[in-house]
This record gives structure tokens, sequence and C-alpha cells, in this order.
């Protein structure tokens, strides 16, 4: 199974292990080396071993304390991972055993979510003022079987330590070259995102310019930051900083890419490749602030190893464009794979301005894979015209989705490319593959949308004007995103369409006043 994935079942399945320990009414006394050498906070690290694979360690804190004289409990509060809220956990009455200056505990648990089922069996150990808890996990996962090893170490504070953690000031040094684009020096707002203006006009000459901005920052005394202050930062996408607090307190700081021009024109030439161990490779267009696919998802399917079926990714680059490269969309069948799980029995090849939020739990649930398509960026101006040139191949055999069963039907299939422009009150709030063709979404003031999907054998021009809404017009005081959606299946996002239909797409352009 892959990395990602296994990565959160492991912390959500560690965490859950926190209900029980083994509990012993005969054990001896250790009411003294417990309130004066055990019970308090500890700060420290988890990490996690997939199949050999270690993950990044990420900084986390516990609680232990007296719970009776010859137990301990053991408290995480307020954890969360990867966007999951897990909230408090505990692992009570933890007998201890004595070896020296060693104080041994153990426990175990089982636990079934969803298509996940786990076995985990924990034992820990307290040594002066350190905690090490090995927790190692069976884990299965719509029937694949995969071993997981969670191991958390931390040391014991003192209680003196500090638990501020902010970044203090941030700015960008305007004597250092690499920062001439700077027009607006950073902001660091209330909800911890930090903001900046840039010269619109030398991004737009060259977009390299903002992968190589150096920012200076200043964080709280004592604390610690995830990436160094001073050093070249790729500021083409949003960054997060991560503090830590001398007590191990965390705080998340996300450096917001700048704005970009009202104009957006995508070639569609430069790409990148994502090459990880557990995945067959797939191709990221760029710029990857702007542009985004469901290939991160899509590697779920097209894994190495021999257990797991390859349906190939849905967004390939076709090196033949209009002008240049293009990029070819294609819908995969994915009837008989980990897919099945969530109903989902095709996967359409998507291009859209956004971001694909790849949540691997979420991605097996019915109807989860549709929310982590995020539509939509920031647009300042009035849009006009949404053009480009494309190409059309309907596939077979047609698959439809109905009672969330999947059927072979003689219906021919068709593209779907639109740009929808709508409100937010907030720049995080975004639609998604839930609501963005829907008519009835409040939010939608005005469409360009191609009426015709149906195959075309030669390059194509597509000319299509917004239209808005009845009794709607541009307000310049309101905040709107554009979202531009290209996809080789226009009815994809109910999992209806044909395997292979092909989508080529080249020279997208949003023209605005």
């Amino acid at each position: 199974m892959k990395k990602n994935l296994f990565y959160l079942f492991a912390l959500i399945c560690s965490m859950s292990l926190f209900t029980a320990c083994s509990d012993d009414d005969d054990a001896p006394d250790y009411s003294k080396v417990i309130e004066s050498e055990i019970a308090g906070n500890y700060k420290g690290s988890l990490t996690v071993t997939v199949e050999g694979t270690t993950m990044p360690s990420e900084p986390q804190k516990i609680k232990i304390e007296k719970a009776s004289p010859s137990a301990i409990n053991l408290s995480l509060a307020d954890f969360s991972f990867m966007g999951i809220t897990i909230g408090d956990v505990e692992l009570k009455n933890c007998a201890l055993s004595q070896n020296g200056d060693t104080y041994t505990f153990t426990g175990t648990q089982e636990l079934k979510v969803d298509a996940l089922s786990c076995t985990i069996n924990a034992k820990g150990t307290v040594t002066n003022g350190a905690v090490k808890v090995d927790m190692d996990i069976d884990a299965t996962v719509g029937g694949l079987k995969q071993s997981v090893k969670v191991v958390y170490e931390g040391t014991r504070l003192t209680g003196s330590e500090s638990s501020e953690a902010k970044i203090k000031t941030f700015s960008f040094d305007m004597s250092n070259e690499a920062n001439a684009i700077v027009i607006e020096q950073p902001v660091i707002n209330d909800d911890n995102t930090i903001t900046f203006r840039v010269d619109e006009a030398a991004v737009e000459a060259d977009a390299n310019v903002l992968k190589t901005l150096v920012p200076t920052f200043i964080v709280s005394d004592k604390a610690t930051a995830s990436v160094e202050s001073g050093k070249a930062m790729n500021l083409s996408q949003d960054v997060t900083i991560t503090v830590t607090a001398e007590d191990g307190t965390i705080a998340e700081y996300i450096v917001k890419a700048p704005t970009k021009n009202s104009l957006m024109k995508f070639s569609l030439d430069e790409w990148n490749e994502a090459n990880e161990t557990e995945y067959l490779p797939y191709v990221i267009p760029l710029p990857t602030d702007i542009l985004a696919t469901p290939n991160e998802g899509a590697k779920l399917l097209n894994g190495v190893s021999e257990n797991v079926g390859k349906i190939g990714y849905p967004v390939v680059i076709e090196e033949n464009g209009y002008s240049g490269k293009a990029a070819k969309l294609i819908t995969r069948d994915a009837r008989g794979t980990l897919a099945d799980y969530a109903k989902a029995y095709i996967t359409a090849g998507s291009l859209f301005t956004g971001k694909f939020a790849f949540n691997p739990l979420g991605a097996l649930l019915p109807g989860g894979a549709l929310k982590q398509t995020h539509f939509g960026v920031i647009y300042d101006k009035k849009p006009l015209i949404f053009k480009g040139m494309y190409k059309y191949t309907p596939g077979t055999p047609f698959i439809r989705t109905t009672n969330d069963v999947a059927n072979e039907t003689d219906e021919v299939d068709e593209c779907g490319i639109q740009a929808v422009l709508y409100t937010v009150t907030e720049e995080t709030e975004t639609l998604d593959g839930t609501n963005i063709d829907s008519e009835n979404e409040d939010r939608i003031v005005a469409r360009a949308r191609l009426d015709d999907g149906s195959a075309k054998s030669d390059w194509t021009a597509f000319n299509l004007e917004f239209k808005w809404k009845d009794g709607v017009t541009y307000d310049a005081t309101k905040t709107y995103k554009l979202a531009i959606v290209c996809s080789s299946s226009k009815d994809g996002a109910n999992f209806n369409g044909a395997a292979n239909s092909t989508l080529i797409v080249d020279e997208l352009e949003i023209i605005g006043e």
C-alpha cells in the first residue's frame, strides 16, 4: 500500500491506542518516583515507518500523570494531523514494572474504521526523564496488508520553558537583488498568514523570480523554525513555516504566494515530474500554485506494488500540442481497484485552476474524491472571454454509475470545457466537484461554457463569452475566484464517462478588463 495513505492511517491508529493499558492490583508502590521523576510534560517527536520506509518526524508533546501508586496515564491534547483533528487522546492506567532506572509499560488495541482494520501492540519506557513508546501496527486496508511502526520519543520538561511560538517579524531586505520585485513588505495577519505584493509585470516576464526570494524573519526567543531565515524560498506557491516553542508548543504560519495578474494564459509547455518510490511517476503542470490535476490522487491506483492494479494517470503531456506541448486528459477505467470502495468507477482526466487537496483517507470514502478538487484562484478583474484550442475523441465503453453500481451503456461521451466566476467571503473558500456545475449555487455569478462537447479530430478553437446570471453585474468591491475546468468526460464528477475518452487542450487564456 502507498506511503501517504498509511502515514495517515498509522497516525489515526496510534492515537486510537491511547484508550487502555494493563492493570496490576498487586504492583509495588512507585508513588515517589512517579511524582518526582516521571510525571510531567514531555517534548518530542513522532516517527512513522511503513515497510522499511521512514517518514519525516512530526513534533509532538505528551503529558504523563500519576494514575495510582503503580500506574501512569499518558495524554495528548488537541492532536491533529494532515488537517484532520483527532482531539484529546489518553493511554490510561499503565502499570509500571521496574528494571534499574527504567520503568516499562505496555498496551494493545484493536481498531476498525470503514475499510481499515488494525491490531496495535505498544511498549513504552521511561528512563531518567526520557520516554519512548514503540507501536507495532498490523493494518489492513481494502484487503491489503501492511506493517507499520510508530515511535514516539521525548524528554521531560522542567516547567520553566517558554511556550511562545511566533514569527515576530518577516520582511524582504531590499538591498538583496533577489528581492527587487517586492513592492509591498509582508504583513503578518491574525490568521497566521503572511501576505505581500510584487511587481506583477516582472513576474509575468519571468515567473521564476518568485522562486528565489530571500525573506528574513525572527521567531520567539528559544523557539525554532522549520525553514531557515535568510535563505532562498520558492514563493511561486504557498510555503508553510512551523514554529516550535522551547516547551514543544507548535504554531504554523503560511507565507502566501503573491496574487497573480488578472490576465491568465497557459501555454502548457512547462511541466514537472513527481517521482515517489511507492508510485509510478506522474506529471504536474506549471505553475503549480495555479494549475492542478487529479494525478496526485490517482497515484493511489498506480502503485509500484504488484498487488495494486495500475490504471494509468488521467493527465499526461501531449508532446505535439497546438503550439509546443499541451495537456492530454484521459478518462481512466477504475473498476476493480481501490476506487471501488468510493464507488468511483472512472477517473476523468481534468485540468483546472485551483488546488487538488489530496486526502488519502477521504479518497476511499464515497464522494470524498469530489471534495478534493478545490476549484478557483483569486481574480480581481471582470472576465470577458475564455479562449483556447482543443481536440477530443470519445472512448468506449461508456460507464454509467447508477445507485453506486457501474453499468456499461451505448452512450457517447462528451468533453467539458468551462470557466466559472464566483464570489467568496475569504480567500480559503472554494467550490469543488460537488457544486462547480450546479445552476443553483448562489456564489456563481458568471460562466463561460463550451456547448458542443462532441468529437473534434483536428485542432479546434473555442472563444467563449462569460454569461452573467440575471440581475448580476461585476462589483469591484467583492472578492472573486475564477475556475477554469477542462474534463475528458463532462459528467465525470458523477463518475459517468467512457474509458479512454481523450481531450487535448492548449493555449488556454482568460481575457478580462
